[in-house]
């Protein structure tokens, strides 16, 4: 008996000094995290441009931070909303909602934009994100001491990085050009009390700013005016959004006192890295290296003044891209490469004419977008159809017309499961998609008559990287593939509190 007590002791003892010991030598806790994401930034254009950045910003991320260079989202399509939403949230659409920036309302059949909820009076907010964000875990672990912000030149970014339990969402706005929040957060007047809006930002001056290119190269030269109707929204395109961004983002860490305490606090930070204007990138080449340039001294300022204001131990810097880019209009029949044009107007419109000579007349086909057809379920109920007859007869239709490469019906993208299938019925939702979705052949545009859509089809995967640094972390070159939905967990364990609450993907490291 007494050798047993005397064995229960020294096993007390031992993992009493394993767990110090552990303590003692593990990594402290990062004051901030700032997590970035660039919307548009691509690989190739990082690379291009890399003999013309500073010390400061790309560069240093790319030789001293953790990068995963083959980085992709886990979705066959992204955009901004879809994208900010996987890597805050650490899962995908079929989980979180966010389909896109757009979707059609089923009850009203008309577009609903993705942080509009049309119960509380049209107030932005995220009410569409059905799962926690790191944000909202960091809230909750700290008892909700912690202070979490997000700030971006759209306002879709800008409260989707922020989550639900978030101190604000600052974004510009696309009508008076100035800094503007919701009153869905707390403090939404807060960015007239930093005074921020009247040293930055275009708002009623715009008429004076001129967008030229750093260095004034006479061979490397343009000169842009912001006159308009959507001036703002050109300006949100141009390179000089970034600065302001950055700008804001310092202003709210030093007057806020963001990182400042042993509680870790959150910055979720949105850059703009596509073309001026959404353009084809062939036709504002110039502009685009511009942005870049001009992006990379962002950062730098971004990365400089917060390791000089808190430290480079304590603050670590996430950054990856939304993944996506504007269509770019390529004239591929120019070219001799196949290509055509499917209208998603007129098939809907074939179909119901197809159907109505089988089963009577009706409006089988409700609506459609993009690639989608939105199914009139309570006309089939009326008629007594099945949707898995419905779905097959619309399949084999549909398979039959040129350009079409494959359909896809939410019964099949629900119960099927392949490599392919699970990446399509990611990025679907089934409250938001429509019940059919085409496939058109690589190449082929996508267009609707009715609204002017036009999509071209390039399922080519845009390369871009995830990069971690700084709060000690090693510097590395990592060629394995991984997804952008590891993000989350990551940095969930870096700061040891719990992944949102939908989230199962492993964390990068």
């Amino acid at each position: 008996m007494r050798n047993r007590y005397l064995y229960i002791t020294l096993l007390a003892v031992l993992g009493w000094h394993a767990e110090g010991s552990a303590q003692k030598g593990s990594r402290p806790l990062p004051r901030l995290v700032v997590n970035i994401t660039i919307d548009q930034l691509r690989s190739d254009f990082l690379e291009a441009y890399a003999p013309l950045y500073g010390s400061d910003g790309f560069r240093r991320l790319l030789e001293q931070g953790r990068v995963y260079e083959n980085a992709s989202y886990p979705l066959t399509q992204t955009d901004r909303a879809s994208a900010i939403s996987t890597v805050l949230t650490g899962t995908v659409p079929y989980y979180h909602s966010i389909v896109g920036q757009r979707w059609i309302n089923r009850e009203t059949l008309r577009p609903q934009y993705c942080t509009e909820d049309n119960r509380q009076n049209g107030i932005a907010g995220p009410h569409h994100l059905a799962v926690s964000t790191l944000g909202d875990e960091i809230k909750v672990a700290s008892d909700g001491q912690a202070f979490v912000y997000a700030i971006a030149p759209f306002a879709d970014a800008a409260i989707l990085s922020a989550g639900h339990a978030a101190d604000g969402a600052l974004w510009m706005d696309e009508q008076t050009g100035m800094w503007t929040s919701s009153q869905y957060y707390s403090n939404g007047e807060s960015v007239s009390s930093l005074g921020f809006n009247e040293l930055s930002l275009p708002g009623k001056s715009i008429r004076k700013l001129r967008w030229v290119p750093l260095g004034q190269e006479k061979i490397y030269d343009f000169r842009h005016l912001f006159k308009g109707h959507q001036k703002y929204q050109e300006y949100q395109t141009s390179g000089l959004i970034n600065a302001h961004v950055t700008d804001l983002a310092l202003a709210y860490v030093k007057q806020k006192g963001l990182g400042s305490d042993s509680i870790t606090d959150l910055l979720c930070l949105t850059y703009y890295a596509g073309p001026f204007k959404h353009q084809p990138v062939s036709e504002c080449q110039l502009e685009l290296k511009d942005t870049y340039l001009r992006l990379d001294q962002s950062i730098g300022t971004l990365i400089s003044q917060l390791e000089a204001h808190i430290g480079r131990r304590e603050v670590l810097f996430v950054v990856t891209s939304t993944g996506s880019c504007d269509p770019d209009h390529t004239d591929y029949a120019k070219y001799r490469i196949p290509t055509g044009t499917f209208y998603i107007n007129r098939a809907a419109g074939l179909l119901n004419m197809y159907f109505g000579a089988i089963w009577g007349n009706g409006r089988y086909i409700e609506t459609y977008t993009d690639h989608q057809l939105y199914v009139n379920r309570k006309l089939l109920e009326q008629k007594r159809i099945s949707l898995t007859d419905f779905y097959q007869q619309t399949r084999e239709f549909l398979l039959q017309m040129e350009g079409v490469k494959n359909v896809y019906s939410a019964l099949q993208l629900l119960g099927e499961h392949s490599s392919q299938i699970t990446k399509i019925r990611n990025g679907f939702h089934p409250q938001h998609n429509g019940d059919i979705l085409i496939e058109v052949n690589p190449g082929w545009h996508l267009q609707n008559e009715d609204t002017g859509e036009d999509h071209l089809s390039q399922p080519a995967a845009l390369p871009f990287p995830i990069i971690l640094y700084g709060a000690d972390i090693p510097s590395e070159q990592v060629k394995t593939p991984v997804t952008t939905d590891r993000i989350a967990p990551t940095i969930a364990r870096a700061i040891r509190i719990r992944a949102p609450n939908a989230c199962s993907s492993e964390p990068l490291y």
